[in-house]
């Protein structure tokens, strides 16, 4: 069930991941919190970035982490005091069953091959009752002005390169399906939508160069040497998604997210 992260982990890499994590705290945690003396598993927590959101909103609250990565778990501990971190894998959980009161994963499923059976296991260590709260990007939701066959061509080639890796960066709008597949009830899916223009600086720096572009910007070499187009057209389509960014650019997303909760046997 391995897969390869195609966003790498490099310094780079873990500055996009804070940048997006502070600029969207205040969307995509909205709502998120977890009473005192609740335990709660973060999976895929990378360097921590969703983590200290989540600390940070839920005081008193037991938060354990795990990840894959010895590299993102150094970077997560010296980021976020008081967690209960755990190199682990989501497909083999070193967890007895019904250990957490609640889940919360955040831009992890699309990284999987097999996204119900991660999903299936979470729900083997979730209390009956329990919630789990998982957050998904769709880069088929994007658009933007002024608008370019070569920018959109740019994220059709990282989404075929995710692809390839054993992902899926379309992800987002299987939510419900995926849980209802995992055996999750009640479950309930909301789009968290990005609109950046001008007017918004904050989010034109921290969310469509530090977060958006900056992604697509780091893969161009892989997407060269795969032979999904050539130098000069690559680097053309970044240049146009650069001008979103300038004045008069305007970009929008859609972030997923779900909540769904593991029943009580009669």
């Amino acid at each position: 069930m391995e897969t390869t992260y195609v966003h790498g982990y490099s310094a780079d890499e873990a500055q996009r991941l804070n940048d997006q994590a502070n600029t969207l705290a205040a969307l995509l945690h909205a709502g998120t919190s977890y009473p005192p003396g609740s335990r709660i598993l973060e999976a895929g927590c990378g360097v921590g970035a969703q983590t200290a959101h989540l600390v940070a909103s839920s005081p008193g609250a037991q938060v354990v982490a795990i990840d894959r990565s010895a590299t993102s778990l150094a970077q997560a501990r010296r980021r976020v005091p008081g967690v209960e971190w755990h190199q682990a894998d989501v497909f083999d959980l070193p967890f007895a069953d019904d250990e957490f009161d609640h889940v919360f994963v955040c831009f992890v499923l699309e990284h999987l091959r097999d996204p119900v059976r991660a999903l299936s296991d979470l729900r083997r260590v979730l209390k009956p009752g329990g919630t789990i709260t998982v957050i998904e990007g769709d880069h088929g939701s994007a658009f933007f002005h002024p608008d370019s066959e070569l920018a959109r061509a740019a994220i059709g080639h990282q989404v075929h390169l995710q692809s390839v890796a054993g992902g899926n960066a379309l992800l987002g709008r299987r939510l419900h399906p995926l849980l209802a597949a995992a055996g999750y009830d009640a479950v309930r899916v909301r789009p968290v939508p990005v609109y950046v223009d001008e007017s918004r600086p904050d989010l034109v720096e921290g969310f469509t160069r530090n977060t958006f572009i900056a992604l697509f910007e780091a893969i161009g070499d892989e997407v060269v040497a795969a032979g999904l187009t050539g130098r000069r057209d690559w680097e053309q389509g970044i240049a146009d998604l650069h001008r979103t960014a300038q004045p008069g650019g305007v970009l929008h997303y859609t972030f997923f997210k779900a909540l769904a909760s593991k029943g009580i046997s009669p």
